[in-house]
């Protein structure tokens, strides 16, 4: 696209932003003088583009209110951004108030895509999972976010240039078995080939992914979210905390999620009673650089629970169960 064009394309994103835009701003914007802003203006006019020009201090141009523009300019980053934020929207719930208003307004934006550039991005829909309403987010670069999205759907091996948590670089080939989108970071989850095992990567640490040759068939049955979610509560923290808690697995994953603890329920045992209809009993692993925040957190899910190791935690729990002792005996002081 000629320089030209280009600056009148960016005059027109610039005026669909709202108001009135004065032209020393313009120029500033597109880096030519104030002439040239209105030779562009001309430009959009010749195109029906109701460009009004409003006179005074604080004239310049604007759209006329009330116009339908034609569909949207986006580059790859933006159209990105723009369906990301509609689908994450929906499948975490946050605008289930819109009802089909973020469908629709998908499906109008694909419309409009240029076909590479939305083949690329449903690759990138069809592989994400979302295992939880986003937080801060670590967004991805849109140059390692498509392509191994492309991989993961085509079962194409990849090349991963990756910055490991204490700096370490390396080069990695990985067989991708799918995208996970959890607490506002994203992950690629699958075989890697330098070390034969399943492994899990953040894109934020990806500096440069390359689709390889060849293809690969995914394992039967394999679930992308479990095994992010299973990575993150075995990561090799300090402390490894072993727990048995009676209760369903669903029950203690209220306050003890997948990102942060593996839930197995045991065999159900034999006989009766009163311990036998409280549920079953389930052992939860953690994996913890900080021990402090559990006692409250056990104490929260309101279920029997034995601590297996380490022995800090019994420590910490019996001084907060003294603390709630203590406060619950004393009296209010007297005004």
């Amino acid at each position: 696209m000629s320089r030209p064009v280009s600056r009148v394309l960016t005059l027109l994103e610039l005026l669909q932003a709202g108001g009135v835009r004065t032209v020393a701003e313009l120029a500033d914007r597109l880096g030519v003088g104030e002439r040239t802003v209105r030779r562009y203006v001309d430009h959009l006019l010749d195109l029906d583009v109701p460009v009004e020009s409003v006179r005074g201090r604080y004239g310049g141009y604007r759209l006329a209110p009330g116009h339908r523009m034609p569909p949207l300019m986006l580059d790859d980053d933006e159209a990105l951004a723009v369906l990301l934020g509609l689908v994450a929207g929906r499948r975490t719930g946050i605008t289930a108030a819109a009802g089909t208003a973020g469908e629709t307004a998908a499906a109008k934006i694909r419309r409009v895509l240029p076909d590479r550039l939305r083949r690329r991005l449903d690759a990138v829909l069809d592989t994400l999972t979302f295992t939880a309403p986003p937080g801060a987010s670590t967004a991805p670069e849109s140059a390692v976010l498509l392509p191994i999205a492309d991989a993961v759907r085509h079962h194409r091996p990849v090349s991963l240039r990756y910055t490991a948590a204490d700096g370490r670089r390396s080069e990695r080939t990985l067989y991708p078995y799918g995208l996970v989108a959890h607490s506002g970071r994203w992950y690629v989850t699958g075989r890697d080939l330098s070390v034969g095992e399943d492994r899990t990567f953040r894109l934020d640490r990806v500096a440069g992914a390359t689709v390889l040759p060849g293809s690969f068939e995914p394992p039967a049955g394999y679930d992308p979210a479990e095994r992010v979610l299973t990575a993150l509560a075995t990561a090799p923290y300090r402390h490894a905390v072993t727990l048995r808690v009676q209760g369903t697995a669903e029950q203690i994953r209220t306050r003890l999620p997948g990102g942060v603890a593996v839930v197995a329920e045991e065999p159900a045992a034999g006989g009766a009673g009163p311990e036998a209809e409280a549920g079953p009993w389930t052992r939860v692993e953690i994996r913890a650089e900080r021990l402090d925040w559990l006692p409250g957190v056990l104490a929260s899910l309101d279920r029997p629970f034995v601590v297996e190791r380490p022995d800090e935690l019994r420590d910490l729990v019996a001084a907060l169960a003294g603390r709630l002792l203590d406060a619950a005996g004393r009296t209010p002081p007297q005004a």
